[in-house]
C-alpha cells in the first residue's frame, strides 16, 4: 500500500498500473491513472489497520490529497491478492469522507505550518 501511495506522489503510472491485479489492469489504463495523478497532490497517508485471510490481505487507510483548493480524504479498505508471488491491488471498499474547501489564508492541510497560499496553493 505504501509503495502505491509513493508511486502516486511521484506520478509513477507504470508502477501503479503494474501493481493492479491482472484482472483489473484493463479497467485502469495508464492514461487514466496519469490524468488523476497529475491533477492532484497527495499530502498524507495514514495506515489504520492491516489484516489477512487465507486468500487476501487487507489494508485500511486514509490518503489525503489536494485537488485544486479542495482537500479530499480517501478512506478505503483495500483488498490485495497474491499473483506470481507478488501482492497486487484487487479492489477496495470506500468510506464516505467530506471534502473540505481550503481558503488561501487557511493553514495548509499538509501540516507544514505555512498558509495554504504559500505552500500548496
Amino acid at each position: 500500500m505504501r509503495s502505491r501511495y509513493s508511486a502516486y506522489c511521484l506520478k509513477d503510472t507504470r508502477y501503479i498500473h503494474d501493481t493492479y491485479a491482472q484482472s483489473k489492469r484493463a479497467q485502469n489504463s495508464e492514461a487514466s491513472i496519469k490524468a488523476f495523478a497529475e491533477q492532484v497532490a497527495f499530502i498524507g497517508l495514514e495506515v489504520i489497520e492491516c489484516s489477512e485471510s487465507p486468500d487476501y490481505h487487507f489494508v485500511e487507510f486514509k490518503a489525503t490529497y489536494l485537488d485544486g483548493g479542495v482537500c479530499v480524504t480517501m478512506h478505503e479498505r483495500s483488498r490485495f491478492i497474491k499473483e506470481a508471488g507478488l501482492w497486487r491491488y484487487l479492489d477496495g471498499e470506500l468510506y464516505p469522507c467530506p471534502e473540505k474547501k481550503i481558503s488561501r489564508n487557511d493553514p495548509c492541510p499538509c501540516q507544514s505550518g505555512k498558509k495554504f497560499k504559500k505552500c500548496h496553493g
